[in-house]
């Protein structure tokens, strides 16, 4: 593959990795006792399982794509989870008030490093 792609693919790792930890990840670090407590549970499993699972997708996952760091499997993991708040808790409004854009979008990402993997610009890729 030409270092075009690989190049593509580290700008996109460390864009979404970068923003999804700095607003969605470092929020629930520090207020994880408050957040816990009215969290979404779209699936059903309890505020505080459906919590942990966006924690580990928002903070750990973000900073492992980030890196480039079992981004696969980062990946998935955000992409199941921005699926489910797309799906589940904005039910599929793009526009409007409320609407699931941003899921949409790291989902849409997060997509993209699973499928392609996380380029030759990673830790993975060494």
């Amino acid at each position: 593959m030409p270092r075009g792609y690989d190049f593509a693919l580290l700008i996109l790792r460390l864009w979404i990795g970068f923003s999804l930890f700095l607003k969605h990840g470092w929020e629930k670090l520090i207020g994880f006792t408050q957040m816990t407590a009215h969290f979404p549970d779209p699936i059903h499993i309890g505020p505080v399982p459906s919590f942990a699972f966006a924690l580990l997708s928002d903070a750990i996952c973000s900073l492992l794509l980030f890196f480039g760091l079992a981004a696969r499997w980062a990946a998935l993991i955000i992409a199941i989870n921005t699926g489910v708040a797309f799906a589940l808790v904005h039910k599929f409004r793009f526009f409007g008030t409320g609407n699931g854009e941003m899921p949409w979008i790291y989902f849409a990402a997060a997509m993209t490093v699973f499928i392609a993997g996380p380029g030759r610009f990673s830790f993975d890729g060494k």
